[in-house]
C-alpha cells in the first residue's frame, strides 16, 4: 500500500481507502482528487481537487467540485458539506448531506434525491468548467 501525505506532511491512507472504511463509494469524488486531510478527532474531511470540475455518473446524473469540497464525515454519511453542487432539472444547487445505503445513495440539495448506489462505485474523471 502506498501512502500519501497530506498538507500537514503526515503519511495517510489513499482517500479510496478511507472512503470505503466509512463505506462511502469511492467514485463520489472524481478521479484526480488524491489529496486529502482528515481529522479523525472531528471527523472533518477536506478533499484537494485540482480544478473546478463536474462529474457525469452512470446514472447521467452531474455533480459539480469546486477545488476544495469539506465535510463532517461519518459511516454512510457525508453532510455539512461545502464545495460540492449537483444538477436538479435546469439548475445546480449546493449538496449538504449524502447519506448512503445498501444499494441506494441520497443527495441531499434543497430536496432529497436518491440514486443508485453502483453509479457512484468507480472513478470517473471530471471535466474542467469555469465556474462553480
Amino acid at each position: 500500500m502506498d501512502s500519501l501525505m497530506n498538507s500537514a506532511g503526515k503519511a495517510q491512507k489513499p482517500l479510496r481507502e478511507l472512503l470505503k472504511e466509512y463505506d462511502i463509494p469511492v467514485g463520489i469524488f472524481p478521479r484526480d482528487a488524491t489529496n486529502y486531510d482528515f481529522n479523525v478527532e472531528t471527523k472533518k474531511l477536506t478533499v484537494h481537487i485540482p480544478e473546478m470540475c463536474e462529474v457525469t455518473y452512470k446514472d447521467a446524473s452531474i455533480v459539480r467540485f469546486n477545488s476544495t469540497v469539506t465535510g463532517h464525515l461519518e459511516k454512510g454519511k457525508l453532510d455539512e458539506i461545502e464545495g460540492m453542487k449537483t444538477k436538479v432539472m435546469f439548475l445546480f444547487l449546493t449538496v449538504s448531506v449524502i447519506l448512503c445505503e445498501q444499494t441506494e445513495i441520497h443527495f441531499t440539495a434543497g430536496l432529497r434525491r436518491t440514486r443508485p448506489r453502483a453509479a457512484y462505485e468507480v472513478f470517473r474523471d471530471g471535466i474542467g468548467i469555469d465556474k462553480f
